[in-house]
């Protein structure tokens, strides 16, 4: 009998996402025989076993497309969400879809979340590898992950094109890019794109800092001024703030717990609007024009880099590999040219930051850039 593989992906979309499914699905066909099943939208279809068969004919085309063919979602496979207020553990019946399928792995595609649902379904036994897709460059284990190149390309790009009005109108142009709690966009991208003030999650930052550098600039000469920013940077007082609540959280036991987690999510919501109310500071600071640009979801759509397909496509097929060598429970993870499986209790739940000491940040500080510090 012909083993049996599931592949699904999940949390937000990604190019790169098809070439992995392709190359995962094409590699486990061709080279071991394998048949091969995707989960629509997700851990919800696995729980809801909503699938489709694939052969090389459906997993051909697929290459150069953005997002993902099966859909994806968010869901907790230990919190389902089942839409009446409750939340509910669906790993029994997530297995017992696995093993009505006879699936020898289920590989899930998908960032930090995905890692931790899938260490999860590990813990009740579903034999699972995952790989590393996410634009934010954030999963531990992995040199890089499928969907920053492509995302990091977009963003230089619109950076790019923002230098002509900055100039023209002699303006600070505030960019603000993904990255909620890492700044490897933000940061790859300013580098790239020539940004004078780079603000990054890792490094908080200090107004009166900015606008002083710009303000070095304009009395050297330059009229305007490219602020790239991750849409999670926090100024020093912020962080500290912060910082308090999540230590005060970290003390605090049942219903006070839950009411600084609370107060922690009210906090981050309100700083939601953090990029224009900087832009709003700077324009005082500095008697200069301040404009806003946020690139919002435009950063992960689209057809992927070459690099992202590569990527995605050498990881596929090493999934495969390793599935045919009957490894399960890993991150099929880049490492230089190759790639390593990478136990998932060893990456689940942590985060991939920028070093502080990390050769872009030092070229960044070599080049004058300013991080806000």
């Amino acid at each position: 009998m012909a083993r049996t593989i599931g592949i699904l992906t999940a949390g937000g979309d990604s190019p790169g996402l098809n070439a992995a499914i392709r190359a995962v699905g094409k590699a486990a066909q061709r080279a071991y025989g394998m048949h091969v099943i995707g989960f629509r939208d997700g851990f919800m279809g696995l729980m809801q076993n909503r699938y489709v068969r694939f052969n090389q004919n459906s997993l051909s085309g697929i290459l150069t497309r953005g997002g993902t063919i099966l859909g994806t979602s968010r869901a907790k496979v230990d919190k389902m969400d089942m839409g009446d207020g409750r939340r509910m553990d669906m790993r029994p019946l997530m297995r017992s879809v696995a093993e009505e399928h006879g699936l020898e792995a289920l590989v899930c595609l998908g960032g930090n979340g995905t890692m931790k649902n899938a260490l999860k379904l590990a813990d009740v036994g579903i034999p699972v590898l995952t790989l590393p897709k996410t634009i934010d460059n954030d999963v531990a284990g992995t040199d890089i992950t499928f969907g920053f190149d492509t995302a990091m390309n977009i963003a230089t790009e619109a950076i790019d094109r923002v230098h002509s009005t900055a100039h023209s109108h002699h303006r600070i142009m505030v960019v603000e890019l993904m990255g909620h709690n890492v700044g490897w966009l933000a940061l790859g991208a300013g580098l790239a794109a020539g940004a004078d003030v780079i603000l990054i999650p890792e490094i908080p930052y200090d107004t009166h800092e900015i606008a002083a550098s710009i303000a070095a600039r304009r009395a050297a000469g330059s009229s305007f001024s490219i602020v790239a920013v991750a849409e999670g940077a926090i100024s020093r007082e912020d962080a500290s703030v912060r910082e308090d609540l999540e230590q005060n959280r970290s003390e605090a036991k049942g219903e006070e717990r839950e009411e600084l987690k609370r107060r922690l999510k009210d906090f981050d919501t309100t700083r939601a609007g953090g990029t224009a109310v900087l832009s709003s500071k700077l324009e005082e600071l500095t008697g200069l024009e301040s404009r806003v640009t946020i690139l919002g979801h435009v950063q992960r759509g689209g057809t992927p880099s070459p690099a992202d397909r590569l990527l995605a496509t050498r990881l596929g097929v090493a999934c495969a590999d390793y599935i045919a060598e009957g490894t399960h429970g890993v991150l099929v993870a880049a490492r230089g040219r190759g790639t390593e499986a990478v136990p998932l209790k060893q990456v689940a739940g942590q985060t991939k930051s920028v070093p502080l000491d990390h050769p872009w940040i030092g070229a960044a500080r070599h080049l004058g850039i300013a991080l806000g510090d």
